[in-house]
C-alpha cells in the first residue's frame, strides 16, 4: 500500500532523513521507533505533504506522491493523527469529529463510522458537547485518534500517541489502537518512542536514528535482537 524508497529531508542543509526506504502492505500494522530527533516525526510530515522530500519517492496505492498536494492526500485515504494531538480546543466534540469526516469517504461513511468511534471512546459520547480543549490529555489523544477514523482512513498514521500520558492512560490508548487494527483490519502506520509497547502491537517495525533505518524486521525478530534489547528496552 505505502512504499518508501531512498527518502531524503533537509531543512536548512540538514539531512533529517537519509535513504529511507521502507513499506506498508495492506492490513499490516507496522511501527517505527527511535529516540528523540531520529526523524519520525519528519518522516511523517513527508508522508502527508506538509515537507517537501529532498530525494527519493513515496508511492501510495501505486500512486507517486509527489504530484499529490498535501490537502489532497487525506482524500486519498491517508489520515495522519499528530504528534501533540491538536484537537481544535475551541469546538466541541462532536464538531472535531464531523472535521475529520470531511473527506468523501469520510461523509459517505459518517453514519457508519461515528458509532464505532463513540463505541470504541465511550467518554467521547460522554463529552460529546463539550469544548475539546477542556478535555484530559487522554481523553484529547481519543478524540484525535477518532478524528481520524472519522475520515474512514485505509491508512492510519499515529505519531507519538503516547506522548505526554500517564502509563495506565497510555496502556489504554494502545490497547484502542490494537482493537482498531483488529477489529477493522485497518492499516496502521505507528511512530512511538515507548519501544516496547509499539513493537509487542505491531506485525513489522522499522528503528530509526539519526535520520536513516539502522533495523527492520518482525516484531518478534526487533523484540529478540540484542541492540534493541540494550538501547531500547533495558535488557
Amino acid at each position: 500500500m505505502l512504499e518508501i524508497r531512498s527518502l531524503d529531508v533537509a531543512y536548512g542543509g540538514l539531512h533529517a532523513l537519509t535513504d529511507v526506504t521502507l513499506t506498508v502492505q495492506r492490513g499490516e500494522f507496522v511501527a517505527v521507533v527511535g529516540p528523540n530527533g531520529a526523524g519520525k516525526s519528519t518522516l511523517f510530515k513527508a508522508i502527508s505533504g506538509t515537507v517537501a522530500p529532498a530525494g527519493g519517492s513515496i508511492t501510495y496505492k501505486g500512486r507517486d506522491l509527489a504530484d499529490v498536494p498535501a490537502a489532497r492526500r487525506a482524500h486519498l485515504g491517508i489520515a495522519h493523527v499528530p504528534e501533540g494531538r491538536q484537537v481544535f480546543a475551541s469546538m466541541t466534540v462532536m464538531e472535531n469529529l464531523e472535521m475529520g469526516a470531511y473527506t468523501e469517504a469520510g461523509r459517505s461513511r459518517w453514519d457508519e463510522t461515528r458509532p464505532f468511534v463513540l463505541d470504541l471512546f465511550p467518554v467521547l459520547a460522554e463529552r460529546k458537547d463539550q469544548l475539546a480543549g477542556t478535555l484530559s490529555g487522554g481523553e484529547q489523544q481519543m478524540l484525535a485518534i477518532g478524528r481520524g477514523l472519522a475520515s474512514s482512513p485505509e491508512l492510519l498514521m499515529l505519531d507519538e500517541p503516547s506522548m505526554g500520558l500517564a502509563p495506565a492512560v497510555a496502556d489504554a490508548i494502545f490497547d484502542c489502537i490494537q482493537l482498531i487494527h483488529r477489529e477493522r483490519g485497518l492499516t496502521i502506520l505507528l511512530v512511538e518512542q515507548r519501544v516496547a509497547e509499539a513493537l509487542e502491537s505491531c506485525d513489522r517495525g522499522y528503528v530509526l536514528e539519526t535520520g536513516r533505518v539502522v533495523l527492520a524486521g518482525s516484531h518478534r525478530e526487533l523484540m529478540a535482537d540484542a541492540r534493541v534489547k540494550t538501547a531500547y528496552l533495558g535488557l
